[in-house]
């Protein structure tokens, strides 16, 4: 990795930890987010469906809405990538004027470097662009690895992808996005040409911080992830999915403070030593909890615990679970009573 590269990225660490570029509060200023992350919501219809629950959703307390959409859209700058199931620019403007009646901020979410595929299928950047594999001609069944990966040193990844985040914003009148990039596993591995004994922090750093400069510092979006890479697994036992057993947590100190981080953690603990280390590196964070009633509670008290005014709030994820009848989503239902203001 060039060192001049790392100087610079963690001077940008520096400067906006100081500066607070970018940061906004919330739905309002210091008001506690109640947050719902949803997914598989791929057409008009599904959207137009999905929004008469808003209503109810905002009744409950939920004030921010995160839209996976990926590469489910209408792209007029790449049309190629567009999947079969897609949101139209009508559809998401619809839906978009729904959640602002509500007073829901509806961030949508585009899963970055990760996640490009999933069991035997293949999205479509990897499918149409090929050569922009981070680990190309290895494993085309996907029957070993866990999610293909784009390449990130490949400058025509973004020339390719940041339009179409464009668009999905200007659609969806946003002003933030979630970029994913959690459960990154191929950086600096043999199988990925460009990468290959690299130091995956640095890598990581790259990628996170070359996303950045589009989303923040040339756009004036705020930023949001998943949080486990940044998770050191040697230091805390949680495994190589919810933290980084391979070397990649020592990015933490190489990407800007207002990105906001999402630290998920599903099953009930103790203590989720986790949080503390964002909080002191200086971040705000969004701790995230899925189906489990007792854990997402046990992670909500934790965090509330820690009275600090960079714990955001929580987000609720779904992953599939509680579609039918989304406004009573038992971890919602039993557990948003806890994040009063």
């Amino acid at each position: 990795m060039n060192r001049r590269y790392l100087i610079l990225a963690m001077l940008l660490a520096l400067v906006s930890s100081c500066t607070g570029s970018g940061q906004r509060q919330g739905p309002d200023k210091g008001e506690t987010w109640r947050a719902l992350h949803v997914l598989n919501y791929k057409t008009d219809k599904a959207l137009e469906k999905f929004s008469l629950k808003i209503p109810e959703l905002a009744e409950k307390g939920i004030n921010v809405l995160i839209l996976e959409v990926d590469y489910n859209f209408d792209f007029k700058s790449h049309p190629e990538l567009r999947m079969k199931q897609y949101i139209t620019k009508e559809g998401a403007r619809k839906f978009a004027a729904v959640c602002r009646e509500n007073d829901i901020r509806l961030v949508p979410q585009f899963q970055c470097v990760g996640h490009q595929s999933w069991a035997e299928h293949t999205f479509t950047l990897l499918t149409v662009y090929p050569e922009l594999d981070l680990t190309p001609g290895y494993d085309m069944k996907n029957e070993e690895l866990y999610c293909r990966e784009w390449d990130i040193m490949n400058p025509r990844v973004y020339e390719i992808v940041f339009p179409l985040i464009d668009e999905i914003m200007e659609a969806f009148e946003a002003d933030a996005i979630h970029v994913g990039m959690d459960e990154v596993f191929l950086l600096g591995t043999e199988h990925s040409p460009t990468t290959k004994g690299m130091n995956t922090a640095e890598l990581y750093a790259k990628a996170v911080n070359d996303i950045y400069a589009h989303l923040v510092t040339a756009r004036g979006w705020e930023m949001l992830m998943w949080a486990d890479r940044f998770i050191d697994g040697e230091k805390i036992d949680l495994g190589k999915w919810e933290s980084s057993e391979n070397g990649m947590a020592p990015a933490i100190d190489m990407v800007p403070k207002d990105i906001v981080m999402c630290p998920w953690h599903y099953s009930k603990r103790d203590s989720y030593e986790s949080l503390p280390v964002f909080l002191e590196k200086g971040f705000r964070i969004l701790p995230s909890s899925w189906h489990d009633v007792e854990a997402g509670k046990a992670l909500i008290t934790y965090s509330l615990g820690l009275d600090n005014s960079a714990m955001l709030g929580h987000l609720f994820t779904t992953w599939g679970r509680g579609r039918d009848d989304i406004a009573n989503y038992p971890p919602v239902k039993e557990n948003i009573g806890l994040l009063k203001d």
